[in-house]
């Protein structure tokens, strides 16, 4: 079976521990900023921080995510859906937020996964340099090679601080993206089952 990279790509070397804060550091001063000042003579140092949680997904390994939370299917063959997954990333272009929801589906063949596992696989590939495009194909091929599935389909919603804070500063814009994989792309009464069981009213994106 042909390994999906988004999977089996997961660890990516530590850096050394005090280059982030050295170069937030410079980073303060090539702004116009004195980072000996009172209110910034910490800040590198919890910036590395924060980078570091922010982008703790290239350090995670998917398979300890699942840690053995599969189990069978039994007469279960209904569609699995957990939507409203929070979350939060940064934009690889500008290194700015993009936050927003996921909702995520999947038809059962012989597994079903832990639900609570799907937020964390989210969050795995979230806390990463990101575009939403790639974000929302890499959830749904995950899910697609942890489980094999029938099918499965993702649907991505967010707001992108590149285009609400730069640029053309439209902050009510929202960017919808989804990811059909199997019968979700093969079957039209599925997607619209799917998304059915995901559409708000009032919805904030809309």
């Amino acid at each position: 079976m042909k390994k999906n990279r988004a999977v089996v790509k997961m660890m990516q070397p530590k850096q050394d521990q005090e280059s982030i804060a050295s170069l937030m550091k410079s980073l303060l001063e090539k702004v116009g900023e004195d980072p000996a000042r009172e209110g910034l003579v910490r800040t590198p140092e919890r910036a590395e921080k924060a980078f570091r949680f922010l982008t703790s997904g290239y350090e995670t390994d998917i398979q300890s995510i699942v840690n053995g939370a599969l189990f069978s299917r039994e007469n279960s063959d209904g569609m699995v859906v957990v939507k409203d997954i929070e979350f939060f990333s940064m934009c690889e272009h500008h290194l700015l937020p993009f936050f927003g929801k996921m909702h995520v589906a999947y038809l059962p063949k012989d597994k079903l996964i832990g639900l609570s596992k799907i937020p964390r696989i989210v969050d795995t590939f979230a806390r990463r340099l990101q575009i939403q495009e790639r974000l929302t194909q890499q959830v749904a091929e995950t899910i697609e090679e942890v489980l094999q599935p029938r099918g499965v389909g993702v649907i991505c919603e967010a707001r992108h601080f590149c285009m609400m804070m730069r640029g053309v500063e439209k902050q009510q814009s929202g960017t919808v993206t989804s990811a059909m994989l199997g019968a979700f792309r093969e079957r039209k009464e599925t997607r619209d089952e799917f998304l059915s069981l995901v559409a708000h009213k009032n919805h904030p994106f809309y």
